[in-house]
């Protein structure tokens, strides 16, 4: 029985399977049928398999067409056709095949409104990629007929966040350009993508429509709000070439004392004139110097927060807090609880640092965090922070008012003793204050420039 060969290469192959010889310079397969009865059936099988495949993807690729052009005013004449003219034949009902008539002259007449390609070229652009919460930014639309001909008017969808914009565009000449400002409301924190913006053309009645998306996304980070505070921020900054502490070492900046040469001493801090005085060797001791480390720890559990003002506050706090910190040059720290799966919320504890390489990543960062009763208590939280935070000088806790004095006098317990605790309270029912609670300072603020206010207050 003689057998016929099919092959997708320039070359022959001499095995009966899909391979591939040391001589040939191109992978391919090759399919052989047998010249019998059985050959031939199987030829006819692999035959009707792929027009099967063919098939079934073209009508797959026609119900998706289908499905994007055609609107719900479409589908109301589709119907009239399909059911209501056939049913008024059948039973002679005049008001039937009117019905179906009509909606038969509306796909028709909507039909020549989708021909033709793509005839615009669109282009926007935002003025930042940055901006404060509460504001406005305009963004810059452009469009221009590409086409060799007149285009009909036509619209352009603008996606912004979960919003959508309509632009209209009227009736252009060839190569003629239509610019539209589009506003994009920046009122609260976060990020705003822009995009992609997709270009409609559809009859006026609204039966069909042609969508093309341009893949583009503009993305906008709206910043929470910030107040600058004083470099001198309180008296609980410390300096930042390091503060003298209690501890005494016998190396470092700061004179403390001479005492007697102890056996294991360095020669370099002998004091000679005290030695030769004394008729002993004398050496120098010294205070502990520190450079400062700031950790600001931002309370993401809902139920720490009487609302939701008081959350946007608690971050603004965080922002402005991290900004001064950042142009001071501090070693700086920002911690926030990640969100706990309920299967393993009693079993796992996480945080993240956030970016603090500047102000404006720090700010990024901050767009995107949010509340959510998934996550960590603000106790376990401080434990977390100061086992991966090596050497902080001071903690600044951002909370909410749903914090009971006990649970904040607790944080005391959560940091090594030579920590320096600070908790701002976010409460705008309550006026600004500062108070001490057993070792923990506590700023409660009622708007964000009581911050600002109750820190330099602190300073002077």
């Amino acid at each position: 029985m003689t057998l016929r060969t099919e092959s997708h290469t320039s070359r022959t192959s001499h095995t009966s399977t899909s391979t591939s010889t040391s001589t040939s310079t191109v992978s391919a397969t090759h399919t052989r049928y047998a010249s019998g009865r059985a050959g031939s059936l199987v030829e006819v099988v692999v035959w009707w398999l792929r027009a099967w495949r063919t098939l079934t993807a073209a009508i797959r690729a026609t119900l998706r067409w289908v499905g994007e052009t055609v609107t719900t005013a479409g589908w109301v004449a589709v119907f009239a056709v399909i059911v209501l003219l056939p049913t008024g034949l059948i039973f002679g009902w005049t008001e039937l095949i009117l019905a179906g008539v009509v909606g038969a002259a509306l796909i028709m007449i909507a039909l020549p409104f989708l021909t033709g390609g793509r005839a615009y070229s669109v282009d926007f652009t935002l003025p930042v990629e940055r901006v404060v919460a509460g504001s406005e930014v305009t963004g810059a639309l452009r469009v221009t007929n590409i086409a060799k001909r007149l285009e009909l008017p036509g619209r352009i969808d603008v996606p912004i966040g979960a919003g959508l914009t309509e632009v209209y565009v009227p009736l252009m000449r060839p190569r003629q350009v239509h610019e539209e400002a589009v506003v994009v409301p920046a009122y609260h924190r976060g990020v705003i993508d822009v995009g992609p913006i997709t270009t409609v053309r559809s009859d006026p009645l609204g039966v069909l429509k042609r969508e093309v998306a341009w893949a583009s996304i503009n993305r906008l980070y709206v910043h929470p709000i910030t107040v600058s505070i004083p470099s001198t921020s309180a008296g609980f900054v410390r300096d930042l070439e390091g503060n003298p502490t209690s501890d005494i070492v016998d190396s470092d900046i700061s004179f403390h004392a001479i005492r007697e040469y102890a056996p294991g001493d360095g020669q370099r801090n002998i004091h000679w004139k005290s030695t030769a005085k004394t008729g002993k060797l004398m050496v120098r001791q010294f205070e502990e110097s520190r450079r400062s480390r700031l950790a600001i720890i931002l309370s993401l559990d809902t139920a720490e927060y009487g609302s939701d003002e008081e959350f946007e506050m608690a971050v603004s706090v965080v922002g402005s807090l991290g900004v001064r910190a950042v142009r001071d040059g501090r070693d700086l720290a920002v911690v926030v609880s990640e969100e706990m799966p309920d299967i393993v919320s009693t079993r796992m504890r996480s945080v993240r640092s956030l970016n603090v390489i500047s102000s404006r990543t720090l700010l990024d960062d901050l767009t995107t965090v949010g509340s959510s009763p998934r996550m960590m208590a603000i106790e376990e939280v401080c434990v977390l922070a100061a086992q991966v935070i090596p050497d902080i000088s001071i903690a600044f806790v951002a909370c909410g008012s749903a914090i009971t004095p006990a649970r904040i006098q607790a944080l005391r317990l959560k940091f090594p003793a030579n920590v320096s605790i600070v908790a701002v309270l976010c409460d705008p029912q309550s006026p600004p204050s500062y108070r001490d609670l057993s070792g923990t300072g506590v700023l409660t603020i009622g708007i964000l420039d009581d911050l600002r206010s109750l820190l330099a207050r602190k300073a002077a």
